[in-house]
């Protein structure tokens, strides 16, 4: 059953790596703000991308569910739902675009532990029986 603390495990300054090279690395901040209901992402993916980005994360306690909001700087916006599977925490949206209209993307965070955890950013062909790894990221606890 999801929770409002179920993201309690990603608060905090992370080093982020998504590759063997020194320059596959970035970092992330993710805090808790407006009362303690909202989970603020804040990634910089430099050195390793110019990727740079932010998310906003609430519980919607009426659906029993997460809702995120993820903007970058590559003009990208994706609105994802989601919640606990198992031990893991996964967040879906639905590519609105051609030729992918029919893809469906999860945002998954596995292997949850106090000073690491693994997100994936996945992709869906056939209705989400099958996923395939887009981007994994190996977070630290900086």
């Amino acid at each position: 059953m999801a929770s409002a603390s179920d993201f309690d495990f990603w608060l905090g300054t992370w080093s982020v790596r998504w590759g063997p090279s020194e320059l596959d690395r970035g970092r992330n901040v993710v805090t808790r703000t407006f009362g303690g209901y909202v989970v603020e992402e804040r990634f910089d993916g430099r050195p390793g991308t110019e990727l740079q980005g932010m998310s906003v994360t609430v519980f919607d306690t009426h659906r029993g569910l997460w809702r995120q909001t993820w903007v970058d700087d590559t003009g990208n916006y994706f609105a994802l739902e989601g919640g606990r599977v198992e031990d893991e925490l996964h967040l879906l949206c639905r590519s609105h675009s051609a030729p992918e209209a029919s893809a469906v993307y999860r945002m998954r965070f596995s292997e949850l532990a106090k000073d690491s955890l693994t997100w994936s950013w996945e992709r869906s062909l056939d209705g989400e029986q099958t996923f395939e790894e887009l981007w994994r990221i190996d977070y630290a606890r900086a």
